[in-house]
């Protein structure tokens, strides 16, 4: 379990408040668990002391306190106590044990339309009492909302300000978070009125009724067009509260409603300090929490205090069987839930200690099977080696749960590697959805993770997620530079098969932007998910006299390409899905080229690797078998950095994430530096092309713009 207990150069006391444990840190400071001499308990934030000498920063940090000490809102986070003059400044409210609605939705789905109409409602309340004020919150997400029994709470006045004040920050930057910004933020406005707040909320609102964005996924550009040009996806939301959010949604600002109207407008009877607006399993999640708050009481005393019986102090107690979790949006919620679970067992046995593991979350059975069982099997070779050696400083096993390539098991999967105390870290999930769906489980627990095969863009704050491959836009990007070097034929005839979700609208928008860099034509085109025929849209891309032609889309619908373009002489790319042996056996595929982020097992740097696996496991390894070698290789080295002392999982996250390795698909090396998820500082692509009904392995695709052929 991690130890959240406090620090030697930590403070004992903030502005009078005794500190209990941490709650999460980041680069500005960090969040305590603190009690009031009320006895009442506080999240306690405190900036740290360098951040304390920049003049703008300080000003930034007393806008905060004087934007949440003016909203007087039951639902809105109180703060108890603030001092932004202090050589330290911090920032005081009253603790929220519940969990944040992007928790909720994320492990439990979406809410009935019961519970997003009360939510609603009493967040346009929340609204009124912020833009009362003078102020825009700015910032209106789910992160920055947690559930109470009773109602909702509003958190985290980080950025809000009135619409008429200076900004402290870059015109070139975008503030808020992707996906839940109003038109006028995405476009870069920096005077917003109380309207872009209420965008946000519909925002909200829908992705409480739907468990989706409400205008996609991705890459933050195509997040923030199709929020400015796109309607939204209200798919699956009841007519009369869809009728709502398209007024919350409106591109023109003078077109939403007031929060006073929205509460008006969400017919719906609001509890009063019941549960029973929520669904039962939010409620248990809820009172779980809570219940956790009713044992801390007995470790008030944290200073100096003697070792027990049984050799640990009370606070020892309090923080060494935590998990905790990062949070600066002060508040509690899942943080310290994460910090606090597990401190006041009621059983007398002790359980057997745990052993040492590495999980494997993947689709082991679905339609993604192949990828799955590859990366497995990979990781197993690893383990097998690893436990082979005489110097070993202890034995490691492998877990697995079979997400079977769903969303809805994805989260139980990951819930089962979570709970299991012997896994330090974890491979996976396989498939773009399924590690998405998954990511809030490990990330509660601060479990790390490492996927190899999910190209998706995430702009979440999962604390404790590395991706092991480039994205799908830089696989796309490869692939340009690729036509580039080879051919340059345009126009590029682009398919977009929105059966592929993000992979086919990441790949597409980037071979677009960068053909037309290069001063080429592109002739682009999108098919409804779910389209068998492509035969119509194929045969009008020829007619308008393409040159090359690009598919992303999934493997069915690459092999129905294939088809459609049989006779087609010029250049035929597909994506990542179409790296199957299904599409290498289908004759018409004969001289297609493959982009993947998956090397080729016929590579120089994988014949040790191969010989071994064929003499274990009988054949010859599939694609993904390498880089699932190389994952449990990398997280290996991260156990066994650590001299044979046992680490805590989070323990290992910045490790981790820090990490520089020599493996045989790649190097290894991460820029911590991007928002919400490090990215690979090395992202090789590699090109495989069909030949003779199978896969002929080119090498790794270019890695920098080459001049074009005849240039």
């Amino acid at each position: 379990m991690t130890d959240r207990s406090l620090r030697p150069s930590d403070p004992s006391f903030v502005g009078g408040h005794r500190l209990l444990a941490r709650l999460g840190e980041g680069g500005m400071g960090v969040v305590y668990l603190g009690r009031a001499e009320s006895g009442a308990l506080a999240a306690v934030k405190v900036i740290q002391a360098g951040h304390g000498d920049d003049e703008e920063f300080r000003a930034r940090f007393r806008r905060e306190v004087r934007a949440a000490q003016g909203v007087d809102s039951p639902w809105v986070v109180k703060v108890t106590g603030a001092d932004p003059e202090a050589g330290q400044p911090w920032l005081a409210t009253a603790f929220e044990p519940g969990p944040s609605l992007a928790e909720a939705v994320g492990r439990l789905g979406p809410l009935p339309p019961r519970a997003v109409r009360v939510l609603g409602k009493l967040l346009a309340r929340a609204l009124t009492a912020v833009h009362e004020t003078g102020l825009v919150h700015r910032d209106v997400k789910p992160g920055n909302i947690l559930l109470g029994a009773d109602g909702p709470r509003l958190i985290d006045f980080g950025i809000a300000r009135s619409p008429h004040d200076t900004a402290l920050t870059s015109t070139d930057l975008v503030i808020g978070t992707p996906g839940f910004l109003s038109p006028e933020q995405a476009a870069g406005g920096e005077s917003l009125s109380p309207a872009s707040d209420v965008f946000s909320l519909g925002c909200v609102l829908a992705y409480a009724a739907t468990g989706r964005l409400p205008f996609g996924s991705g890459a933050a550009d195509a997040l923030l067009y199709r929020t400015v040009h796109d309607e939204p996806d209200l798919d699956g939301v009841e007519p009369e509260l869809a009728a709502v959010l398209l007024g919350c949604l409106a591109k023109d600002p003078d077109d939403r409603p007031t929060p006073a109207e929205l509460d008006t407008a969400l017919v719906e009877d609001v509890p009063s300090g019941t549960a029973n607006w929520l669904p039962p399993e939010v409620v248990r999640m809820v009172a779980e929490r809570s219940a956790q708050m009713l044992a801390l009481p007995e470790i008030e005393a944290t200073l100096a205090e003697p070792a027990t019986a049984t050799g640990r102090s009370r606070r020892g107690f309090l923080t060494a069987a935590s998990t905790g979790a990062a949070v600066l949006a002060v508040g509690g919620g899942a943080a310290a839930w994460a910090a606090l679970r597990g401190t006041h067992g009621g059983g007398s046995g002790r359980p057997a200690a745990p052993g040492w593991a590495i999980g494997v979350q993947a689709d082991l059975s679905g339609p993604g099977k192949e990828v799955g069982q590859a990366q497995l099997q990979g990781a197993q070779l690893a383990v097998e080696q690893f436990n082979a050696r005489r110097d070993k400083p202890f034995t490691l096993q492998l877990r697995t749960a079979d997400d079977g390539g769903s969303t809805g098991h994805a989260a139980t999967a990951a819930r089962r590697l979570a709970g299991d105390d012997s896994v330090l870290a974890v491979l996976g999930s396989s498939t773009d959805l399924t590690t998405k769906a998954a990511l809030p489980v490990y990330d509660a627990a601060l479990l790390p993770v490492l996927t190899m095969s999910a190209g998706q863009n995430l702009y979440q704050n999962i604390r404790s997620f590395v991706r092991g491959r480039p994205l799908h836009n830089t696989v796309a990007m490869k692939l340009v530079f690729l036509w580039a070097a080879t051919s340059a034929a345009s126009p590029v005839g682009l398919l977009m098969d929105r059966s592929g979700g993000d992979l086919s609208w990441m790949t597409i928008q980037m071979a677009n932007l960068v053909v037309r860099q290069y001063g080429r034509a592109t002739h682009p085109r999108v098919v409804p998910p779910g389209t068998t025929d492509l035969r119509p849209v194929l045969d009008e891309m020829r007619s308008a006299g393409i040159q090359a032609f690009v598919y992303a889309g999934p493997l069915d619908g690459a092999i129905r390409a294939a088809r459609g373009l049989a006779g087609f002489t010029g250049p035929k790319y597909a994506m990542e899905p179409a790296l199957d042996a299904r599409f290498a056996a289908e004759p018409t595929a004969d001289g297609w080229t493959v982009l993947a982020s998956a090397i080729g097992p016929g590579a120089a740097s994988v014949r040790d690797f191969a010989q071994a696996f064929r003499t274990r496991s009988g054949h010859a390894p599939g694609f993904w078998a390498a880089e699932g070698y190389d994952a449990a290789n990398l997280l290996i080295g991260r156990l066994t950095a650590t001299g044979g002392r046992r680490p805590a999982r989070r323990d290992l996250i910045a490790p981790l994430q820090a990490a520089k390795y020599h493996g045989i698909t790649r190097t290894f090396a991460f820029d911590s530096k991007t928002v919400g998820t490090p990215m690979l500082a090395t992202p090789a692509s590699f090109v495989h092309q069909v030949r003779d009904g199978a896969f002929d392995y080119l090498g790794p695709a270019p890695d920098i713009a080459l001049p074009l052929r005849g240039k």
